[in-house]
This record gives C-alpha cells, sequence and structure tokens, in this order.
C-alpha cells in the first residue's frame, strides 16, 4: 500500500486528491493537508467583494466532506517539507510520512515587497483569499457612504492579473448601480507592458478588448507602472519606459485601493535546495516531478513557470483552473504508473480555457497552450460570459461536494473546442 499526501485545499489540491481517489481506489491511503477547514472558490472574491456573494456562498467546509468521501484529512496546515527524509511536518508539530507528495499549496502572497501594500498593516484591499475579500467589502461600504478616487491594479512582479481587471469592471458596475460612478474617479496600474498582457502576452485581441473596455468605463491606466510605497489614501507610482528607465513618477489619492501583490513560494517549502527556486517555486520536469526528488510532484500557482517574455517591470505567467487541472490529470497517471513500477508517460497540456467577469459582460479566452507559441488563440466579449461564470462557479462547488473530477460530459465539451487536459501518450 503506498500513502499519497495532497498539501493544499483549493481548486488544484481537492482536485487532485478526489483523481487521484478514483483512479487508486480504496487499494492505496489517501490524504488531503490543507492550511484551513474549508474550501474557498477564488474565483469568486470579486464579488464577495462588492457585496454580491458571501463567504458562506463561496465557501465549503472541508473535515466532514473529506471524511464522507473517504479521504483523512488534516486542517493545522504545513510548516515545514523534508523531502530527503519523505516526511512532513504540520504546524502543530504532527508529522507525516509518506510515499508520494503532491504539492498544491498555492502562494505566498508577498505583500512586504511593496510598504504599505496589504490588508494586514497596510493600505490596501486584496481579493486574493476570501477573507480578504470580505475586508474589502467592509472598505468598500465605506466608499459607499463617502466616494472619491479608486485606485485598482497589481504590484510589480504579480502573475495573476485576471483578478484585477474582473474588480475594476464589478466595482464599476456596482457603483453605476449605486449612482455614484460619476463620483468615483478609477485608475487602474499594472506592470504588464499594454493593458490585456495579463502576463500572456495577450490572447487573441485581448489589448483592444480591454483597452476598449475601459474607455468605455472611464477608466485610466498607467502601464509598466511600479507600486513603490502605499500610504493613508496616497500611493506612489513609478512609470519606466520601454527600456527600463524611469518615465513618470505618480502620487495617486484613493478613498478604496485593491492591488495584487507578487506571489512567493510558501515558507514550507522555502530555501530546499533542487526542491524550489529563489522565488520558492516547485521546480518540475515535464511529468510534474520535482527533478530531484521524484516522488514530489507539484500543480497550480505553486509550481515554477518561467515569464511569458522580458518586460520593464517583472510580471509572471498566470496558472489559471484548467490549466491547473490539466496538471493534476497528468499528476495522477504518473502517480499511478510510479506505483505500479512503470516509467511516468503523461503531459498535461497547459491549456486554458477563461471566464472573465465584468458584472455586466465579460471575456472568455482560449489559449491552447496557455503557453506560447499557439495552437489556438481566440477571446471573445459579450454579456453571455457573465451568466457563464455564474452557472461555472455553482457547477463547480457541485463537484466539490459531489467528489466529481472530469465527467464525460464536461469532457465532451471542452473536446470540441480543443481543450484537453493531457496530451498524446508518450511512447
Amino acid at each position: 500500500m503506498a500513502k499519497i499526501v495532497v498539501i493544499g485545499g483549493g481548486i488544484g489540491g481537492i482536485s487532485q486528491a478526489y483523481e487521484l481517489q478514483k483512479m487508486l481506489g480504496k487499494k492505496h491511503q489517501l490524504v488531503l493537508v490543507s492550511d484551513s477547514d474549508r474550501f474557498e472558490f477564488t474565483p469568486s472574491n470579486p464579488w464577495v467583494a462588492v457585496g454580491w456573494r458571501t463567504a458562506r456562498q463561496t465557501t465549503i467546509d472541508l473535515p466532514e466532506l473529506m471524511q464522507k468521501h473517504g479521504i483523512e484529512f488534516f486542517g493545522q496546515g504545513l510548516r515545514r517539507l523534508h523531502p530527503a527524509e519523505n516526511r512532513l511536518e504540520l504546524n502543530d508539530g504532527v508529522a507525516l510520512d509518506y510515499d508520494y507528495v503532491v504539492l498544491a499549496t498555492g502562494p505566498r502572497l508577498a505583500f512586504e515587497e511593496v510598504p504599505g501594500l496589504g490588508p494586514d498593516g497596510g493600505f490596501t484591499q486584496s481579493i486574493c483569499r476570501t477573507g480578504h475579500a470580505t475586508a474589502a467589502f467592509n472598505d468598500v461600504q465605506k466608499l459607499l457612504l463617502n466616494p472619491g478616487p479608486v485606485v485598482i491594479g497589481a504590484a510589480p512582479g504579480a502573475s495573476c492579473f485576471g483578478p484585477a481587471y474582473e474588480y475594476a469592471f464589478i466595482l464599476d458596475t456596482e457603483l453605476k448601480k449605486r449612482k455614484i460612478r460619476d463620483r468615483v474617479p478609477m485608475h487602474f496600474v499594472t506592470p504588464e507592458p499594454y493593458i490585456g498582457h495579463l502576463g500572456l502576452d495577450g490572447v487573441g485581441d485581448t489589448k483592444s478588448l480591454m483597452e476598449s473596455e475601459f474607455r468605455d468605463r472611464h477608466i485610466h491606466w498607467t502601464c509598466n507602472a511600479k507600486v513603490t510605497r502605499v500610504g493613508a489614501g496616497k500611493m506612489q507610482v513609478t512609470q519606466l519606459d520601454e527600456d527600463g528607465n524611469e518615465k513618470k513618477h505618480l502620487e495617486l489619492p484613493f478613498v478604496h485601493a485593491m492591488v495584487l501583490p507578487a506571489f512567493k513560494g510558501v515558507d514550507a517549502v522555502a530555501g530546499i535546495e533542487g526542491l524550489t527556486n529563489p522565488r520558492g517555486f516547485i521546480l518540475i520536469d515535464e511529468f510534474q516531478r520535482n527533478p530531484k526528488f521524484t516522488n514530489v510532484y507539484a500543480v497550480g500557482v505553486c509550481v515554477a513557470i518561467p515569464p511569458v517574455g522580458a518586460t520593464p517591470v517583472p510580471t509572471g505567467a498566470p496558472k489559471t483552473g484548467f490549466m491547473i487541472e490539466s496538471m493534476v490529470t497528468a499528476t495522477t497517471h504518473n502517480i499511478c504508473s510510479a506505483i505500479a513500477g512503470d516509467a511516468p508517460q503523461r503531459h498535461a497540456t497547459w491549456n486554458a480555457v477563461c471566464l472573465a467577469d465584468f458584472g455586466d459582460s465579460g471575456v472568455a479566452f482560449i489559449a491552447l497552450p496557455q503557453i506560447p507559441p499557439r495552437n489556438t488563440n481566440w477571446a471573445s466579449r459579450g454579456k453571455w460570459v457573465h451568466y457563464a461564470k455564474v452557472a461555472y462557479e455553482k457547477y463547480f462547488l457541485h463537484k466539490v461536494r459531489a467528489a466529481m473530477t472530469e465527467p464525460y460530459f464536461e469532457k465532451a465539451v471542452l473536446k470540441m473546442v480543443g481543450a484537453t487536459r493531457l496530451k498524446e501518450k508518450v511512447q
């Protein structure tokens, strides 16, 4: 009997645990470790921040759910991984050994890299966690009572830009509903070299789509922007030119600000030679395995992926939902092969299928694969995207409760647009 430990209770970790359980059955021991007793559907956080959802509606309690589905659960969180010893240490001192471990920890939010950034001791809000989004909602209520300037965007080194765009447009929609949008100047700051870059050098015509949306909504923007310091009601921003030289210094006033931070790897794996890169992200080979510790696998945001091209201000590459699920499926097959004594054979496609909600419309894009060059590079805007995102939220939460992985109808629909999780089998 093999013991497999999955670390992380988010989209990647939950999906990984369910897929392993489905493929391995009850012949092996499966353990899920999380730093929280609840699953958070993070794509809904922009809605939580403006009051369109509550935390209760977008989270699921894990202890009873995991017991129901026969998966051992620990909610204490990981203090340290000891890959040379096939052992991990939880935050309460409990030690667990393993035969295989899958890291799906998500990131550490590096607010400290910009003085004054972040909701804990800083002056800006975040939507990276559901708790952060709830705090942002409280700050939005103050904005509604005393309208004034808003600044939204991302810090240098950020890699997941989609939620910032979503939040800007969703907040714009909410302010219009309240009839106070005319009293709230909005400014978007981003390290991206152009609007719609998304850390991916764009997908389809996202540059034109996003710029058009900003113009229609009267949202000003600054690209190649380095947020350098945040104080009470003031944000210092330096804009660089295409050669990386300082071009302009801005001081942006705000009543409400939401800025996504750069990501790093979690402390529990930081500094382990051969496991992580200097930012603490997990090094993997084409089979999602760490090259040095080959019984250690990684999926999701914690994986080390080089940025897409050089930019004047550093940006990272996002790891989106379907891309993560493709990593999960490849990892499941490769762990099963390892248990059987066979060499790994399955490669994740890293395809991306995304829905970005704008409150009253949205943009859908398909990037096959997510990292250029691509076989498919498509984006489209319309009101239907908003309703599709709402439907997807309900569908994914149902999948988590029901321990579903990739139902046949989901697989068939995605295959129609060329979005498969696995590459053709390597011979």
